[in-house]
């Protein structure tokens, strides 16, 4: 955590598979890609990889939320109609935030993704479009929601291969997770439901 060079002798040595023990391997992995920048040595904390199995936790209780108020597996690969704002806007936060991580995948900057992927999915996603959404099922709805949750779970599986494919296979898939395509949206952000959400 201090940036030590690991030593036996000083008794600082990590070792990985008592941090998988104790937070899991995805939790691992998305700390080591969150804090891979080019050029930099990793200071690896803990509490970091705590931070990150807490993320986990809080996909894991998003899913189980929707999966309580009838969201299942999405039918599409494209976007769904949606007439709503607050669907307009989520689709359109994913269009925004593919556009991100295609950029940062073109460049190998997995730090980029990771945290924009981990922002996207904690802040945008559970917090805002989850909470907005309470109590409002009606079909539209649950079409986006599962749609915007699958999209999470593709962009997702590289960083947490293990609890990303266990969610999608909470649901009937046609195939496992690790074949499924890499998100096309075929849609555009919607400045004007942006707009009336975010004010």
């Amino acid at each position: 955590a201090k940036g030590q060079k690991m030593s036996k002798s000083k008794g600082n040595t990590v070792d990985p598979l008592g941090i998988v023990d104790k937070y899991g391997a995805d939790a691992l992995r998305f700390t080591l890609a969150a804090m891979e920048s080019q050029g930099r040595d990793i200071k690896l904390d803990e509490k970091r990889v705590e931070g990150y199995r807490n993320f986990a936790t809080k996909l894991w209780n998003a899913a189980r939320f929707l999966q309580m108020n009838g969201v299942g597996g999405s039918q599409s690969i494209a976007a769904p109609e949606a007439e709503l704002p607050v669907n307009r806007w989520i689709i359109g936060e994913v269009v925004d935030t593919l556009a991100l991580l295609d950029r940062a995948f073109d460049e190998l900057r997995f730090d980029d993704m990771a945290n924009t992927i981990y922002h996207f999915t904690w802040g945008t996603f559970c917090d805002w479009y989850v909470e907005l959404i309470k109590g409002a099922f009606d079909e539209e709805t649950k079409r986006v929601a599962a749609w915007a949750f699958d999209q999470i779970l593709v962009m997702l599986h590289p960083f947490m291969p293990f609890v990303t494919e266990e969610l999608w296979n909470a649901n009937e898939r046609p195939y496992e997770l690790i074949v499924a395509k890499w998100p096309e949206p075929q849609a555009q952000s919607d400045p004007q439901a942006k707009a009336e959400v975010e004010w």
